[in-house]
Order: C-alpha cells, then structure tokens, then sequence
C-alpha cells in the first residue's frame, strides 16, 4: 500500500509551501543515491521527490487531498510544480556539496521559466450571496511584467548580456586541493546574484525587475452554496512570472457572515417560529420568512413544543448541483402565558372541569397551577 505523501516527507497535512520545501530540502540531502550508499536510499529518495511533486503544485495538492493517489496518477510531468522541483534539487545540490564538489564534475546551471507566485485572497459574503452565489468585484494588487521592456528588465533596444564573471551559469566555482584530492567549492556569482545575466542599460519603467506593482479590479462568479472556506481559483491572476513563465494563480478564500434570523447546517437551513399555546391546540396558518421569502405553513392541531416543519427544496443549492436543494427546517416554539386575564382564566377553568382537571392545589387543578395571576 502507498504511504501518505504527507508522511513520507514528515509533514502535517497544513503545511504550507515553505514548509514542505523545507521538509524536502532536508529529505533529499540525506538520503540522495550520490550521499547514502545504504540500501533502498535510492527508492526512498524516489519516494520523496514523487510527494514534494505532488504536493508542491497546487491544484496536484488538493487532487490528492481528496481523492488519495488515485487522484494524481498521472503524474505531474510539465506542470508548473515539475519545474521548482528542479529549482530545489539545484539548490539541495548546491547547498551540500558548497566547498564539496568533485572536480570534472561541474554542472552547467541554466535558467528556464519560472512560474510567478500564486496569491491569496480573502472575501467575506453575506448570508444570501453564500446562498444564492452570483458575481462579486474585488480588488488585487499583482505583479505584472513590465510593458516598456516585455520582462527583460532591459531598456528597449537593448538587452541582457551574458554575464562574463560565470558565462552564464549564475555560479562561480574555486578549485581547492586537499589531501584527498581535488574538490570545487560552487557558490552564486556575486557579479550577476545567480541570474546569469547583467542588465547595462536597466529599463526606466521597471528599473530592471521586469515587472511592475498593479492593482487591479476583477469580477468573479462565486457558485450558489459555497461556505466557509469554500476556495476559488482564478487562473493568471497570481504574480506575473519570471523569463517567460507563466504567471501564478489567486486562490479566493470564502468567508460567510452570520444571519440574523436563519443559521446553516450543511445543505439545509435552520430557523424557529413562536406560536400561542392556542395555536398549538388548534392548529392555524402561519406566515414564515425563507431565503426566497415569505410562505405559509400549516402548523397542525395539538402540536407540541419543538416540533419540526420541513420546507422541501427551500434549503441551499449543492454546490456544483444547483438544481438540488436542501431543506428550511423550522422548529416550533409554544409560548406559554405567566399570567392570564379574569375572562381566559374562567374559559380555561370550565375546560378543566369538562376535562376533569381538578383537584389539588387549591381546587385549580394543573391549568390553576400554570396561570397563576
């Protein structure tokens, strides 16, 4: 049987994408096939790049959460979480053999896209929108690549040189002999800070980042029967990426108001009504406030205290299914008189002595008890 990805890399299922590079990083130096010689590192180092995989793309993420491993069986080969796998191998390497490297064995490090980083959002709904859904205007302030240079960082008519202290690798090496032979300490190009590249002539709108601060507006569709901590993704809405990546997505989180007169459990609504004690005797027609509402009830002959009316289908959509609905269950409270006029009093004792309601405390029988004046 699989174990848990979360397990593998020593996690808890909240963690966030700092702490599972982290946990990765850690992971992978230790049991690297090229580090541990011990039997079945190679497979266990296997096991761990395939979680932080997994787990490091977002949408992978939340596959797996919900359906296990079936959920992410085919892989994630060129998918944006693929290539910061490759990002943090790079960096796992660079971090364990600093001052350690073998020489002959340089490595070329070449810089590809790089996603931009996704966004979070946070938006409170009232009751009814989380209800009903419908479309919502929100604010964002993203990265954006910078129009006057198309993301180089260059101002127009020129562009980015090779850097000359790495040639282009973004790292520099120094060859140091020991009595064990021939080692190559490998650390970033302080010249060009990794990039590999220099900017001579930096664009005037971006200053040479190649991106630029924006704030924006957005409409989005929120489906009917969301609740709290409901997530939405708005693809491209992230920060903008860097040498030609795509840009990163917003995660909208839901939160949803309290009600005044209706509370939520699940699919179905809550709600209360109060009815006299005569009421409940006889029975009567009662309008009722609903989401979509006011409709009438029936509240029937000798119901009791706590009773429970069911409005079918006037509860909350499902989500993803809006043609089904849940139920507005309400619950029936008798209101029970402290005191009671001359003329009620003497009506209620007659239909004590037909009932047969008399006897002890002082001759008034049970209702004399209640409806004390």
């Amino acid at each position: 049987m699989a174990r848990d990805y979360y397990e593998i890399l020593g996690v808890s299922r909240e963690a966030d994408k700092d702490e599972l590079k982290r946990a990765y990083r850690r992971l992978a130096r230790k049991y690297h096939p090229d580090v541990n010689k011990e039997e079945g590192a190679e497979d266990r180092f296997k096991e761990i790049n395939r979680a932080y995989e997994v787990l490091s793309e977002p949408e992978m993420r939340a596959r797996y959460d919900r359906f296990g491993e079936a959920g992410v069986a085919g892989g994630a080969a060129g998918g944006p979480g693929f290539g910061d796998i490759g990002d943090s191998f790079a960096d796992i390497f660079e971090t364990f053999f600093s001052g350690f490297g073998m020489s002959g064995q340089q490595r070329t490090r070449t810089r590809g896209p790089i996603r931009g980083d996704d966004l979070r959002l946070d938006l409170k709904l009232e009751f009814r929108e989380a209800i009903f859904g419908g479309e919502k205007e929100i604010r964002i302030s993203h990265t954006e690549t910078c129009d006057t240079c198309g993301g180089t960082g260059a101002k127009p008519g020129t562009r980015p040189q090779t850097c000359s202290t790495c040639g282009g690798t973004g790292q520099v090496r120094r060859a140091t002999r020991t009595p064990f032979g021939s080692f190559t300490q490998v650390s970033t190009c302080p010249t060009c800070n990794g990039t590999g590249q220099i900017i001579e002539e930096k664009c005037p709108t971006c200053g040479g980042t190649g991106s630029k601060q924006e704030k924006k507006k957005l409409k989005i569709t929120v489906p009917a029967g969301v609740d709290n901590g409901t997530r939405l993704r708005v693809s491209g809405e992230g920060d903008a990426g860097k040498y030609g990546g795509p840009a990163g997505d917003l995660y909208v989180y839901l939160f949803v108001n309290e009600d005044s007169e209706f509370e939520r459990d699940g699919i179905n609504i809550l709600s209360g009504i109060k009815i006299s004690y005569l009421q409940a005797i006889l029975g009567s027609r009662l309008e009722v406030n609903t989401v979509d509402g006011p409709t009438e009830v029936t509240v029937e002959p000798g119901t009791q205290p706590n009773t429970v009316l069911t409005l079918q289908n006037k509860g909350v959509p499902r989500l993803g299914n809006q043609v089904s609905r849940g139920d507005h269950l309400i619950t029936v409270n008798v209101e029970i008189p402290k005191k009671v006029g001359n003329d009620e009093r003497e009506l209620l004792e007659q239909l004590a002595k037909l009932k047969g309601d008399r006897g002890a405390n002082g001759g008034k029988g049970f209702l004399g008890g209640i409806f004390n004046k």
